[in-house]
C-alpha cells in the first residue's frame, strides 16, 4: 500500500507544478517515481498522467491556443516518438537514468544561469524542438525542455507560451501513450497505478492553475530549477 500512496503523492505535486508553470511535471515526477518504481515503469506512468494535465490546462488556456504555432511542433514530434519509443524498449533502466540526470542538470543550469533574449526564430526551429521533444519524451518522459527553450526565445505573451506548451504536450502524450500501449510498454500494473494517482494529479493541477500568476514567476522559476538540478545530480550519482 506504501508505493501507490508514495507515487499519488508525487504527482499531486507534478501536479501542480505544470499546473502554475505550464510544463515540468515529469522532470519532478520521473526522478522521485524512480525511487519508488523501476524507471521503465514510471516513465509510461509518467505519459499516462501527462493526459490528465495537458487535458485540463488545454481546455483552460483555448482561447490563446494557435494553431499556427503548435501545428509544426506536432508533425516532427511524430517521428521523434518512434525513434524515442524504440530506445526505451532497447536500452536498460540504468543508462536511461543517468541519461535523465544529464538532460535535469544541463537544463536547469541553463535556466537558472541564462536569460536569452527573445527574438523571431526561424520555422526550422520548431520542427526541430518538436523532433527532440518527441523523442525524449517517449524515451524518459521528460520532453519538455526543447520546446520550453524554443518558446520561451520567441517574442510571445505569457498566456501565449503557456497555451502552446499544453497544446503541443496535450498532442505529445496522447500519441505517445498510444505509443507505449502498442509497443508493450504500459501494463496492467501501471495501468492500475495511474487510476489510483490520477485523482491526485488532478488535483494538484487545478491548485497550481488556482496559484498561477500570484507568485513572482521568474523566482519560482529559479527555486524550481535549482531543485531540479539537486535531482539531477542525485540520479547521476
Amino acid at each position: 500500500m506504501l508505493t501507490p500512496f508514495l507515487i499519488s503523492l508525487i504527482f499531486l505535486l507534478a501536479g501542480f507544478i505544470q499546473g502554475m508553470t505550464g510544463f515540468g511535471s515529469a522532470l519532478v515526477a520521473i526522478p522521485l517515481l524512480g525511487l519508488v518504481i523501476d524507471i521503465k515503469s514510471a516513465v509510461p506512468l509518467c505519459i499516462l498522467n501527462s493526459l490528465v494535465i495537458t487535458t485540463y490546462l488545454s481546455l483552460r488556456m483555448r482561447k490563446d491556443l494557435d494553431k499556427k504555432k503548435i501545428l509544426p511542433l506536432c508533425i516532427a514530434a511524430v517521428p521523434g516518438i518512434i525513434f524515442g519509443s524504440t530506445l526505451l524498449k532497447h536500452v536498460d533502466s540504468s543508462t536511461i537514468r543517468l541519461w535523465l540526470g544529464i538532460l535535469l542538470v544541463t537544463y536547469s543550469l541553463y535556466s537558472l544561469f541564462i536569460t536569452p533574449k527573445p527574438r523571431k526564430l526561424h520555422s526550422v526551429w520548431s520542427y526541430l524542438a518538436g523532433f527532440s521533444s518527441g523523442a525524449i519524451g517517449a524515451a524518459f518522459s521528460a520532453g519538455g525542455p526543447p520546446t520550453i527553450i524554443y518558446t520561451a526565445l520567441n517574442d510571445w505573451k505569457k498566456d501565449t507560451i503557456k497555451a502552446t506548451l499544453s497544446g503541443f504536450f496535450l498532442f505529445n502524450s496522447y500519441l505517445i501513450a498510444a505509443v507505449h500501449t502498442i509497443s508493450g510498454l504500459t501494463t496492467i500494473e501501471i495501468f492500475t497505478y495511474f487510476m489510483i494517482s490520477a485523482p491526485f494529479v488532478f488535483l494538484g493541477t487545478v491548485l497550481g492553475t488556482i496559484c498561477y500568476g500570484k507568485i513572482p514567476h521568474q523566482l519560482y522559476l529559479k527555486i524550481i530549477f535549482a531543485f531540479l538540478t539537486l535531482m539531477g545530480i542525485m540520479m547521476i550519482v
